[in-house]
This record gives C-alpha cells, structure tokens and sequence, in this order.
C-alpha cells in the first residue's frame, strides 16, 4: 500500500510512539493494556522503558504496528487522555 495524500506513513508498518508519565510501578503494564486494545500484535519487547535522570518520570517508546491512519489517530487519543499520562509525542 502506499502512502496517501494525507500522510507519509505507509501502512501496515511499525510506528514507534514515546509516551512520558509520573514513575509508577503500574505505569508500564498500564500503557501496554491501552496499546493492546488498538494493536493486538504489540507486546513488551516491542516497549522500551527509560527513566528520567531524578526518577520522577518514566518514558517509555512503543513500537506499534500502525495499519491506518484512524487506528494511531485513536491510539493517541487514548494515551493522551489516559491520567497517568502526561505527554505523548
């Protein structure tokens, strides 16, 4: 498939997205549930987890596979709007 006017992405094709939030024990697997509810494939391999320098935070970088444009445009409504997150880029 090619990509469409309106986006550069061709789909299917893996699509990393970094999502911060405070550091929580839970923050991790929580991130993964909202993941998984818009990508069935993903799983925690495909999640890389850093801590900011004071630990305070927690920055994480999922790689999705994106298969449409509504599917990431859905996905970063969920993680945006979820409480435990605080950016999503």
């Amino acid at each position: 498939m090619h990509p469409t006017a309106d986006t550069l992405i061709e789909y299917p094709s893996d699509f990393p997205i970094k999502v911060m939030g405070a550091t929580h024990e839970d923050f991790a697997a929580t991130i993964v549930d909202v993941v998984l509810e818009h990508d069935p494939s993903f799983h925690i391999g495909r999640m890389e987890v850093r801590p900011s320098a004071k630990g305070n935070y927690t920055g994480l970088t999922v790689m999705v596979r994106a298969t449409s444009r509504e599917q990431l445009d859905d996905l970063y409504r969920a993680l945006s709007g979820h409480p435990m997150v605080k950016i999503v880029m």
